[in-house]
């Protein structure tokens, strides 16, 4: 008996095990984020080297993307609503920063479909016959940061999802604040590559 109960002790409490994953869970997002970086990071690079090789295509973004980026930006602020109203123990207020937050996710999704559509009927294929390089980088970078993108709509779902059944509060809202910090990463990420895109031809 006296055996059973040391063995009970020895089991962590939650409040034991909240505080390890609350630890642990910022430095590992962080190692994450850096090697998204250090991914796009050589991507750009290799656009750069192989655009002073010759055979460039130069071309215009869609326009498109120019909305794609205010639709981007506005989501931060949204997301950015979101954290001071779970702050304030806000939570109507959280649901609705979130939710914003995941409309206009999914906004920036759509327009940068179409924007591949515009692309097509310019002329510019990701593959093919009638493929060139300037115009596969680029597919390919808006691509990648989109298959990102899927990663933080999915994290912006189960963050609103706990926000209504009210499991955060002002002292526990962990899930929220890495949520905001890998969706504004994504936000800046864009802002640069479309910067990088649109002044680098």
């Amino acid at each position: 008996m006296e055996e059973t109960v040391k063995i009970k002790n020895h089991h962590p409490h939650k409040a034991e095990i909240k505080a390890a994953t609350r630890k642990t869970a910022k430095p590992l997002l962080y190692i994450g984020i850096i090697s998204i970086i250090m991914l796009f990071a050589g991507l750009t690079s290799a656009y750069v080297v192989r655009a002073d090789n010759g055979n460039w295509l130069v071309f215009n973004l869609p326009d498109i993307a120019i909305i794609s980026t205010g639709i981007i930006i506005t989501s931060s602020l949204t997301m950015l609503m979101a954290q001071i109203a779970i702050k304030k123990g806000n939570l109507k207020l959280t649901s609705i920063g979130l939710f914003l937050t995941l409309l206009l996710g999914i906004a920036f999704f759509y327009t940068q479909v179409e924007g591949w559509k515009q692309l097509t009927q310019q002329g510019i294929y990701f593959v093919g016959k009638y493929a060139n390089a300037s115009g596969s980088f680029l597919y390919f970078i808006a691509m990648i940061h989109l298959f990102h993108m899927v990663g933080g709509l999915i994290a912006l779902v189960v963050s609103l999802t706990k926000s209504l059944l009210k499991k955060y509060s002002p002292s526990d809202y962990l899930g929220i604040e890495l949520t905001a910090i890998y969706w504004h990463f994504l936000d800046l990420l864009w802002v640069y590559l479309f910067l990088f895109l649109y002044f680098y031809r």
